[in-house]
């Protein structure tokens, strides 16, 4: 009897090993994989933490506040609040275009501030495995990349990590806080 019950035992304690394992493995595939809200800009696709976006709304009104920042574009009234939009391809060195159905304001915690950016068309919220997470390449002292957090992989694309904290600089941040009061 004795026999049994030990077998009895231990098939119970690798049963709950084996739980155990299977736990603590799901646990590591959610801690390996980042979660981002990817976007288009320019016919490339940008990613920023799901964390930090706080909402995506369609183009609305937009009041222009008279000399700002070139990339600046106004501010929008948010449920009461004023936040400050950024038109990202203007930030970018990039072309302006007309804004169309497909364009999106993200709303984005900026050092614990609300800020819109402007992009051509929101994709979707997807995981990039933190081993698929390339560090930043340097390009040259001329070519600023110090908002990219990285560079992702996810199947045959890359998608440019932007690190929301670090796209507009203290002073720009400043200056936004003058022209919102």
């Amino acid at each position: 009897m004795s026999e049994i019950e030990d077998t009895a035992q231990q098939e119970q304690r690798a049963d709950k090993s084996y739980r155990s394992m299977a736990q603590t493995s799901r646990a590591e595939k959610t801690e390996e994989e980042s979660q981002f809200v990817t976007f288009m800009i320019g016919g490339e696709t940008y990613g920023v933490a799901v964390l930090k976006v706080q909402e995506i709304i369609g183009m609305t009104q937009i009041t222009h506040v008279p000399n700002t920042m070139v990339f600046m574009k106004g501010v929008i009234n948010l449920r009461g609040s004023v936040v400050p939009v950024v038109d990202m391809r203007i930030k970018f060195g990039m072309e302006e275009r007309s804004y169309d159905a497909f364009t999106v304001i993200i709303i984005v915690e900026v050092r614990e501030r609300m800020i819109g950016m402007i992009v051509d068309s929101v994709s979707d919220v997807i995981g990039i495995p933190v081993k698929s997470i390339q560090d930043t390449p340097h390009f040259s002292a001329r070519i600023e990349t110090d908002f990219i957090s990285g560079i992702g992989q996810v199947e045959d694309k890359l998608v440019i990590i932007l690190d929301v904290d670090r796209i507009l600089s203290s002073e720009e941040m400043s200056e936004m806080d003058r022209e919102r009061s």
